[in-house]
């Protein structure tokens, strides 16, 4: 009831942001489509021109409202591959479930979970920016192949479940946590893109970032076994709650693999403890992470609080939080590499940190010491692990 009344005491107030984010969002996507920039259809493995993004629907594939599901993908001209699991927000109840991202309510900082479709403007936030940009001599990852696994069923690219709840209007409605049942589609499709990968980087931000550690060996195991050289990178996927082992078994319906490794709070730790455990050695690790993330810290109160806002005193939790987490993963591997930025976020209610980075044009930023995510994670590929202003945590 909290959640409902905080809502409702908003709307009068916010009905302007309300409607300029829904008419951007939509503009956006209309201009995309008007101007013909979305990526042609994926030919044949032949047919595919280096450094060219294609869009392939799977067959299939489901995203949360039951719209169609479709992935993107970019010939480089080696045998070096990404896969990139990209982000969205995440549902974990019937009342997340009924309240998917809009363009208004983003702006009017009114909660909002989890991206339920691919609609136009969310190519925006999945190619041709930060790691993903093309034809750009910024970017060290630009002659790599991709496979970029788009992010519309709110469960961490891990669900296989139906799951019935009431709209906000009181419709009955499903949310197809279909997250996993994509992921095996893309990766099939990748495997007849990409047969061969000399050198493999599995990369995510945000629930996409939750989701690397938690498909690694999958990936590793099922669709590139010969791949002796693969890292692994995690770009902002800290948040805490004792729910976590429910949600993935109960909820998502997620494999046994994932929700068996988890019995902490802290999903990203307890996922890369697993891996760790049964694959020493095998996989170089990295985290990125922004010390006092606006979006990540609302996430959090809202999971423990049933209040979707953020301000400094959530932010500074956070900082803790993460300062704990790090200490632990170092722990965990002192060759596990680290990069913590603090570039302010100056969009959203509250203030804090930015939440992500790979895929933003901060990946190509200098932090305070002069290292950008783009040299850090190219040097880790090629097999030098260091730290980024790991000083800022006071470990």
């Amino acid at each position: 009831m909290e959640h409902e009344k905080k809502a409702e005491s908003l709307r009068p107030g916010l009905r302007a942001a309300l409607h300029l984010g829904d008419f951007v969002e939509n503009a956006i996507g209309h201009g995309i489509e008007a101007a013909g920039l979305e990526p042609p259809p994926l030919p044949a493995p032949a047919d595919m021109e280096e450094r060219t993004w294609y869009k392939k629907v799977l067959e299939g594939g489901l995203s949360g409202d039951g719209s169609e599901y479709h992935i993107y993908a970019r010939k480089g001209n080696t045998d070096q591959l990404v896969i990139f699991l990209s982000g969205g927000g995440i549902a974990w109840n019937t009342y997340t479930a009924a309240r998917p991202v809009t363009g208004g309510k983003t702006v009017a900082w009114l909660p909002n979970y989890y991206w339920n479709n691919l609609r136009p403007f969310t190519q925006i936030m999945n190619i041709d920016a930060g790691i993903t940009t093309t034809r750009d001599r910024k970017n060290p990852f630009d002659d790599w192949n991709f496979l970029v696994i788009p992010y519309s069923t709110g469960d961490m690219h891990l669900g296989s479940n139906d799951f019935a709840y009431l709209s906000e209007e009181g419709k009955e409605e499903v949310l197809h946590f279909h997250g996993h049942r994509n992921f095996r589609l893309a990766m099939k499709v990748c495997g007849d893109l990409f047969s061969r990968a000399e050198r493999l980087l599995i990369a995510g931000e945000s629930a996409g970032a939750f989701a690397v550690p938690a498909l690694a060996e999958e990936i590793a195991d099922e669709f590139y076994p010969d791949c002796r050289d693969i890292t692994l990178l995690s770009d902002s996927a800290q948040l805490l709650s004792p729910h976590w082992r429910h949600t993935l078994r109960d909820i998502w319906l997620a494999p046994d693999h994932a929700w068996k490794d988890v019995r902490g709070r802290n999903l990203t730790l307890e996922w890369y403890k697993g891996l760790y455990k049964r694959n020493p050695g095998r996989f170089r690790c990295l985290y990125a992470g922004s010390t006092r993330d606006y979006l990540l810290s609302a996430f959090y109160s809202d999971m423990k609080y049933r209040q979707y806002t953020t301000g400094y005193e959530l932010q500074r939790t956070y900082f803790k939080q993460m300062r704990v987490m790090l200490r632990q993963i170092k722990e965990l591997d002192p060759d596990f590499g680290i990069f913590v930025y603090n570039w302010f976020n100056p969009i959203a209610a509250g203030g804090g940190t930015i939440h992500t980075a790979v895929r933003k044009r901060q990946f190509y930023a200098r932090t305070l010491s002069g290292h950008t995510m783009a040299r850090w994670l190219m040097d880790a590929a090629d097999g030098h692990v260091y730290d980024v202003d790991l000083d800022q945590m006071r470990l």
